[in-house]
């Protein structure tokens, strides 16, 4: 390191100045990464999952041991990112670990729904151990459960990190029921105050997002709800915070939508533009275009 100082052309430690002056601009930064934030998830992940922990826990006491260890670790960085709460970090991290056998039961559903809707799935556990749309809505699962500790920033790290593994971006404070599939999940986007039902089935590239707005609308719904049993289909683009999909609608790839649909609609691509085409419910008589 000296001989690098020794070295250094002279007007580098002014350069060096200018830096901090400007890191000072930032105030006090909390003292965590990504890396931290990925590590807790993991090691959730090993507690819900025992297909995705390093070492196989065969005993309650292994497990109540490795939780323990979670715990402090997520102790240590509520601290981090909330200072002025640090005295209730013990009491969340611990709401947190009860949970975890809640949060279990659901992604097995997640994972059950990944196995029902897809025909190459060859078991449950290929599933879990290959298919990115487990871990992504695992993570968002978690992350969640922070969120409503009005937890601020950890829950955000979590599911970017989970981002970066799995390409599928999901904001922890989305609502989702049971049953979640992102077949391929590559590229799915879904967003802070999307509304998703019960056994939604989601393809690659689809986002669930907002129509340009300010930040002024940050405490608005600004995302679409999905009811129950809708399926979209790749690429699809469904936008805006009064867009609700209908139980039981079919969203066609590439379709681009940002006004409701109600239930049991077929909404479609069509070479000569955007289209809808819409199979009403059988008390329905009124047709539905867009």
């Amino acid at each position: 390191m000296d001989e690098v100082m020794q070295n250094a052309p002279p007007d580098l430690l002014g350069v060096a100045k200018a830096l901090i002056e400007r890191h000072g601009h930032y105030g006090q930064i909390p003292d965590i990464h990504m890396e931290e934030a990925g590590r807790l998830l993991d090691d959730c992940m090993g507690l819900i999952f025992p297909h995705l922990s390093p070492h196989r826990p065969k005993s309650a006491r292994e497990i109540e041991a490795r939780m323990i260890q979670m715990m402090g670790r997520l102790r240590y960085v509520l601290c981090e990112v909330m200072p002025e709460q640090c005295s209730e970090a013990a009491g969340i991290a611990l709401r947190f670990a009860r949970a975890l056998p809640e949060i279990a039961d659901t992604v097995r559903e997640d994972a059950e729904a990944a196995l029902a809707g897809d025909p190459a799935a060859g078991s449950l556990d290929e599933v879990i151990l290959a298919y990115p749309s487990i871990y992504a809505v695992a993570a968002y699962r978690l992350a969640n459960r922070l969120v409503r500790e009005n937890v601020p920033l950890l829950p955000r790290l979590m599911s970017e990190y989970a981002h970066r593994l799995t390409g599928v971006d999901i904001n922890p404070g989305a609502t989702i029921g049971h049953g979640l599939f992102l077949d391929h999940a590559t590229s799915v986007v879904i967003g802070q105050s999307a509304v998703i039902g019960n056994h939604v089935k989601i393809y690659q590239g689809v986002t669930l997002g907002a129509l340009s707005v300010k930040r002024d609308y940050q405490n608005t719904k600004r995302h679409p709800t999905i009811e129950d049993d809708v399926v979209i289909y790749a690429n699809a683009t469904i936008l805006g915070g009064e867009t609700v999909i209908g139980r039981g609608s079919v969203i066609g790839g590439n379709v681009w939508l940002t006004k409701s649909v109600p239930p049991g609609s077929r909404v479609m691509y069509r070479s000569v533009g955007w289209q809808g085409l819409a199979e009403p419910e059988p008390e329905r008589s009124d047709d539905f275009t867009i």
